[in-house]
């Protein structure tokens, strides 16, 4: 607790001396993520505030474009006239899309004006779901999962590869604006451990993509990244297989395919049974169709 607050108070310090100013994402995270990563690195934002930048202020515009206020209309229309402020988290999620992957302070103000909302209402939200970015990002956002099966597998090993060869940290950007890295918590893909998520901001609304890359070692991982890089589409989900085989996994950074032994297989033809019975027949017909299904291994 002593080492926490004593790194809060560093902080606090460094952005007292910043008198107004910007800090940059690299500055705040080499600063006080370095020493002990105890803020939440699921959030590229690093610290939970606004501040003011030239691209980012009370005077920066926002505007949907004519392509996506029919888009707004039509997310709007799902819900009732009198609960319009359902449609805040969809909403947000387009303007996000829009401005090259983050909300700034002016789309946040679009979506309040366009919903009929306190304007704070509207930060409360952004500010609290970590899939909200608030400062800029990469033309590629990539997420590591940080979960507990992704961990075991290999998920260090994959944020390490990532580290090292973008020469960024969690929460920060690469130079050319092409990446920034961060860590999510589970996103389901549990079973081909370890994975990333890539949310590709290229292409506007209309080319949006989030994409799973699932079963990597760290050479597949920079193999991934270099290939978006080159503006190439890597294979997406499995990096070592189709659907579920070959059957396999990531152990010790290396993909080690198994082949079950065939005393141990399940599901290889039709099953036998139990089945269950037609229970929208009346009682006497299931009764009179009871010895037939314990003959065939039925109940």
């Amino acid at each position: 607790m002593r080492s926490a607050l004593h790194s809060l108070a560093r902080c606090a310090s460094l952005l007292a001396h910043q008198q107004g100013a910007a800090t940059s994402a690299a500055v705040q995270a080499a600063a006080c993520v370095g020493s002990r990563r105890w803020f939440a690195t699921n959030s590229h934002d690093i610290f939970n505030t606004h501040r003011h930048e030239a691209h980012n202020n009370w005077d920066t515009e926002f505007d949907f474009t004519d392509a996506n206020y029919e888009k707004v209309a039509e997310v709007i229309s799902r819900y009732p006239s009198n609960y319009k402020a359902s449609a805040l988290i969809p909403l947000l999620d387009l303007a996000q899309q829009q401005n090259a992957g983050w909300l700034s302070l002016a789309a946040m103000n679009r979506v309040a004006k366009v919903l009929d909302m306190a304007e704070i209402r509207v930060y409360e939200v952004a500010t609290f779901y970590t899939m909200f970015n608030r400062s800029k990002m990469g033309k590629y956002h990539v997420m590591v999962c940080g979960t507990t099966p992704c961990m075991l597998q290999g998920a260090k090993g994959i944020y390490k590869a990532l580290k090292e060869h973008l020469g960024i940290d969690y929460g920060q950007t690469t130079p050319d604006g092409m990446f920034t890295l961060g860590e999510m918590e589970c996103m389901g893909a549990c079973v081909n451990a370890p994975m990333i998520a890539v949310a590709d901001y290229t292409k506007g609304v209309d080319g949006f993509s989030y994409n799973y890359y699932e079963d990597l070692t760290p050479q597949d991982v920079i193999a991934v990244v270099d290939a978006l890089k080159k503006g190439g589409k890597p294979k997406v989900g499995s990096q070592h297989r189709s659907k579920a085989e070959p059957a396999g996994a990531v152990i010790d950074g290396k993909w080690v395919a198994s082949k079950p032994q065939q005393d141990q297989t399940t599901l290889m033809g039709e099953p036998h049974g139990p089945y269950c019975r037609n229970l929208d027949e009346e009682p006497a017909a299931q009764q009179a169709a009871a010895p037939n299904c314990r003959a065939a291994g039925r109940p």
